[in-house]
């Protein structure tokens, strides 16, 4: 961005101005006797102590409560692959909604790096001073691979939000329309615009969530995914071996035949013709931003439910929703990784919220809703518990 966009009577510029994010101490200061129990000598018995026992870095450190919030700045909202520096002002907000809705401190880490294998070794590195790992904005098909791989080597959890936040959301949105509308989700016929990052998740929340598989349809800008296409690898190969059990073949269009559902997660424009081909009271979830898939006020005309990503209509589908509560109940239950059931039963929390006051106007809560992060992290605690991966 050139000096000659910015407008410092710009509200937006003016709210960013010096960042958004402080460092602040939890001990006074104020005399020799406090220096020398926060530093030296004092902190060199709590130092041994951890050496002796490193479980005590939970409880004698910040680690049972801060995050990293890591990023390559290669899929920066919608902007694209716009680097490090750009991409600090979205993680620093990261950063403040992480504390603001649950009380989690984070740390914004912008990495000059695209590498796969350096990304992986510099949060391998950095892990021993938090006690979870957000990875945000990491374009596909990298991201799949360094989440794996961070998964498996370390005991904290590591959460991709832009998968795994945006899945849990849609889940929990797909819940409670369903639930207003008087459906089943396993009787729910779904089309999936989109198969990036965001994509592949949310099909496989859904699954998991109890949509039947069979009757799910992603289309990639390539088309409808199937055993037919032959070139698909990853994540889009095990959508092609587990999803589209009719063998459809063709583009949006053709997946939205006779649907009850779109999702939205592509960027790309979907015709109003499309949309009319749904099955009648389906529902229709445009979810890229700026610019929503389909004009919700035309979506409007065929469906029965709508929802964007946008905060300037009804049902925005934000990922503040999941990933505060996702981070606080896994922290609370020292857990060392975050499951599968885990994303479900933060999925059924947010549904919980409005459950006793559905509209087709309201069907999620608001993400100002002080209700979420707490239910969220109860029930992703709970779930790390039964799951067997909490240390407390």
């Amino acid at each position: 961005m050139s000096s000659s966009t910015v407008d410092p009577a710009d509200p937006v510029f003016q709210l960013h101005l010096g960042g958004k994010m402080v460092v602040a101490s939890t001990v006074p200061l104020t005399s020799r006797e406090d220096l020398s129990l926060a530093y030296t000598p004092g902190v060199a018995r709590v130092c041994e102590a951890i050496a002796a026992d490193p479980a005590l870095v939970d409880e004698y450190t910040w680690v049972s409560h801060a995050v990293a919030v890591v990023t390559d700045g290669s899929a920066v909202l919608g902007l694209g692959n716009i680097g490090p520096r750009a991409a600090l002002p979205v993680m620093e907000g990261k950063a403040v909604l992480f504390k603001q809705f649950a009380g989690v401190d984070a740390v914004p880490i912008c990495l000059d790096t695209q590498d796969v294998d350096e990304i992986v070794a510099v949060v391998r590195a950095l892990a021993p001073s938090f006690g979870g790992i957000n990875l945000e904005d990491i374009s596909a098909p990298r991201c799949f691979e360094i989440e794996r791989r961070l998964d498996e080597a370390l005991d904290i959890p590591v959460f991709h939000d832009d998968q795994h936040g945006t899945a849990i959301v849609v889940l929990a949105a797909l819940r409670n329309a369903a639930t207003l509308l008087n459906r089943k989700l396993g009787d729910l016929r779904v089309a999936v615009s989109g198969a990036g990052a965001a994509g592949v998740a949310v099909t496989k929340m859904l699954i998991a969530g109890g949509v039947n598989p069979d009757q799910v349809v992603v289309c990639d800008s390539k088309g409808i995914i199937g055993a037919h296409r032959t070139e698909l690898t990853g994540g889009k190969a095990e959508l092609a071996a587990s999803t589209n059990a009719d063998g459809r073949h063709g583009d949006i269009t053709e997946a939205l035949r006779d649907a009850d559902v779109l999702i939205g997660v592509s960027g790309g424009e979907i015709p109003e013709a499309a949309i009319a081909g749904m099955a009648p009271g389906g529902i229709v979830f445009a979810l890229a931003n700026p610019t929503p898939e389909v004009h919700p006020e035309v979506a409007a005309r065929h469906v029965a439910v709508v929802a964007t990503g946008r905060s300037d209509y009804p049902n925005q589908i934000n990922n503040v929703l999941a990933f505060p509560g996702v981070f606080r109940g896994a922290l609370d239950a020292g857990a060392t990784r975050i499951t599968e059931a885990m994303k479900v039963a933060a999925a059924d929390a947010i549904a919980g919220v409005v459950a006793e006051s559905l509209t087709p106007e309201a069907i999620v809560p608001s993400p100002l809703d002080p209700r979420v992060a707490p239910a969220v992290a109860e029930a992703v605690a709970e779930a790390a518990r039964r799951d067997g991966v909490a240390r407390r």
